[in-house]
C-alpha cells in the first residue's frame, strides 16, 4: 500500500497543546448543540443502525448518537491518538459503549459495505483536496448499498459577513485545505465519489463562517 497518499495529520485545533481546549471551543463559537442535534435529525437512526463517526475527535457527536439511539451499534475513527484517548474518557464517564478506533481517512481499518449510515462533523475542511477525494472513495468502500452520509462543516458563506469571518478559521486551519469548503465543493465531491442524491441541506450561520449540513446515498 501507498502510503504517500494518506493524509497528514492535523491534530485538534491544528496544534496539539490545544487539544484540552477544543470542546469549549467548538461549543462556544459554532453553535455545537443546534448542529450536531440537526444533523442527527437528519440522519435518522431510529430502526437501529451500525454508524461509523469519521474524525470523530473527542466524540462528542459518537456519544451524542449512542445516547440518543441506545440500540444503535456505533464506531468513531480518528488519526489522533490523543484526542480519542479524551474520547475513550469521555464515554466512558457517560456510560456509553462505542468502539473508538486510530485510523486515516483515506485507509479505513474497517470492511468493504460495512455501515448503514456515516457521519462526520468538522472534518474535511482539514484535508487537501485529494485527501478529500480519497476519502470520499474510502467512505463509499465501506458503506453498504443503500447507506447514507451524512456531514457537517464549513461549507459556502451564506455572505459577506460570514465570509470575512471565515478567515479566522482559514488562518488556523490552512487556506489550501478550507478554499474548498468555501467554494462549495464538498457536493461535487461526493458526487464524483459514486454518491447518489447529494445535497447541502441546512445552513448555520456562526461566529467563525457559515456551516452547512450535507447528505448523500450510496446506490
Amino acid at each position: 500500500m501507498d502510503n504517500s497518499a494518506t493524509p497528514p495529520l492535523i491534530p485538534a485545533l491544528r496544534f496539539h497543546w490545544l487539544t484540552p481546549f477544543y470542546d469549549a471551543v467548538v461549543r462556544t463559537t459554532t453553535r455545537e448543540r443546534t448542529f450536531k442535534s440537526a444533523l442527527i435529525d437528519q440522519a435518522d437512526f431510529s430502526d437501529g443502525r451500525k454508524i461509523l463517526d469519521l474524525g470523530a475527535g473527542t466524540g462528542t457527536l459518537a456519544i451524542q448518537i449512542k445516547e440518543r439511539y441506545p440500540n444503535s451499534i456505533v464506531h468513531a475513527v480518528d488519526g489522533d491518538p490523543r484526542v480519542l484517548d479524551l474520547a475513550r474518557r469521555k464515554a466512558f464517564g457517560a456510560g456509553v459503549d462505542i468502539e473508538f478506533r486510530e485510523g486515516l481517512s483515506s485507509t479505513l481499518p474497517y470492511a468493504n459495505a460495512e455501515f448503514d449510515r456515516v457521519v462526520s462533523t468538522l472534518f474535511f475542511h482539514h484535508l487537501n483536496w485529494n485527501d478529500k477525494r480519497l476519502t470520499a472513495q474510502e467512505l463509499f468502500r465501506v458503506m453498504k448499498p443503500g447507506a447514507e452520509l451524512h456531514v457537517a462543516d464549513w461549507g459556502r458563506p451564506a455572505n459577506l459577513l460570514m465570509r470575512g469571518l471565515f478567515i479566522f478559521v482559514q488562518l488556523l486551519d490552512g487556506f489550501e485545505t478550507t478554499a474548498d469548503n468555501c467554494a462549495g465543493r464538498l457536493v461535487p465531491l461526493f458526487q464524483t465519489a459514486g454518491f447518489q442524491d447529494v445535497e447541502s441541506s441546512t445552513r448555520f450561520d456562526t461566529i467563525f463562517g457559515t456551516l452547512r449540513l450535507y447528505r448523500a446515498r450510496r446506490p
